[in-house]
């Protein structure tokens, strides 16, 4: 068995100064996603809406009106897990994967994602995934971090 060494401009630590920078807010979007799926996942709404820009934007059905503004945003994931599964006890988690980044001349960074949504109810062997989504988003650094300043989710089924 013979193995090969990588060229010296992919060894880890030697990336070119513009891939090490793009690697590096891909690493930090990347993370940026999983803090706020786990504030969604949790119906934590308040800290969910913290992770948008001060005049966010977030639509995310068909069937809302978008929420502009962090109170609205909190207002919207209290209320949509309240009219969606007031009486039914799940655990719902977002999943985001196929994360294309790319940064804006103005610093912003524009962002496409799909997005399934496994919803679990208890005592249930499978669960069920609903929506399937593309999720385009812009965010904006405030106060050095991350934010969401506008969120657009298209579900499949409102592709067709």
């Amino acid at each position: 068995m013979t193995t090969t060494t990588p060229p010296d401009d992919v060894r880890a630590g030697s990336l070119p100064g513009d891939a090490a920078r793009s690697a590096a807010l891909y690493t930090e979007v990347q993370a940026f996603y999983a803090r706020q799926a786990h504030h969604l996942d949790a119906v934590r709404a308040e800290e969910f809406a913290a992770t948008f820009a001060a005049e966010g934007v977030f639509a995310h059905s068909p069937d809302t009106p978008a929420a502009r503004g962090r109170a609205a945003i909190a207002e919207e994931v209290r209320g949509f897990n309240a009219r969606r599964f007031a009486d039914d006890p799940v655990q719902r988690r977002h999943w985001f994967s196929m994360l294309d980044v790319r940064p804006g001349e103005d610093g912003a960074v524009e962002t496409e994602f799909y997005a399934l949504v496994v919803v679990t109810r208890p005592g249930a062997a499978l669960p069920v995934i609903g929506p399937s989504c593309v999720v385009r988003d812009v965010l904006v650094r405030e106060g050095g971090e991350l934010r969401t300043l506008s969120r657009q989710v298209t579900q499949d089924r409102t592709l067709l």
